[in-house]
């Protein structure tokens, strides 16, 4: 656990359709129908209702989120944001991947939410390389922390030690130094 001003960041190994936070982040797909991976569990785990929601919405740009109820699922929302999908790092990836994370945070502050958790956007199928982009999450989250008099506890959820160890080495050497 490390804190940031008021914010409490954390990391944990595990499945996110299960996390009790007021709203979980879906590493989602442009069209917001659904898909593979993270994008696949919420759904499936969520119900039809976050289906049809999406629907309404009308599809989501890379870097931008939008916000649906949470279905059947612990927590209240889901905010559905879409990650780039990576090349070579030249094509503003890193940029959007930034977004993604910022984005979504500027949803849960609308919407006055108290905790939210992340995967690790882009580095599944969108092949985006692990390290980078947990170095850019966290950039992300600690700058939205520092820009904004909110205070919000935000929890990583990641899928294999691996990917757990990765990010909890990045917010050591960031917020350590």
């Amino acid at each position: 656990m490390f804190k940031c001003k008021d914010s409490i960041i954390k990391i944990v190994k595990g499945d996110i359709t299960v996390q009790k936070v007021d709203a979980i982040v879906n590493a989602a797909n442009s069209t917001l129908l659904g898909g593979g991976g993270v994008d696949g569990a919420i759904h499936k785990a969520g119900g039809p209702e976050i289906l049809e929601q999406c629907k309404r919405i009308g599809g989501c740009p890379t870097g931008e989120a939008r916000i649906t109820t949470a279905g059947k699922m612990a927590s209240k929302y889901v905010i559905h944001t879409v990650g780039p999908i990576y090349k070579n790092g030249k094509n503003r990836e890193g940029e959007l991947l930034y977004n993604a994370y910022y984005n979504s945070l500027i949803l849960a502050r609308e919407y006055n939410l108290k905790s939210i958790a992340f995967p690790s956007i882009s580095t599944g199928a969108y092949g985006y390389p692990i390290k980078e982009a947990a170095e850019i999450a966290i950039e992300a989250v600690i700058d939205f922390i520092e820009d904004n008099d909110f205070v919000i506890d935000i929890t990583f959820v990641l899928f294999n030690e691996s990917d757990y160890n990765i990010y909890e080495k990045k917010l050591s050497t960031i917020l350590n130094k």
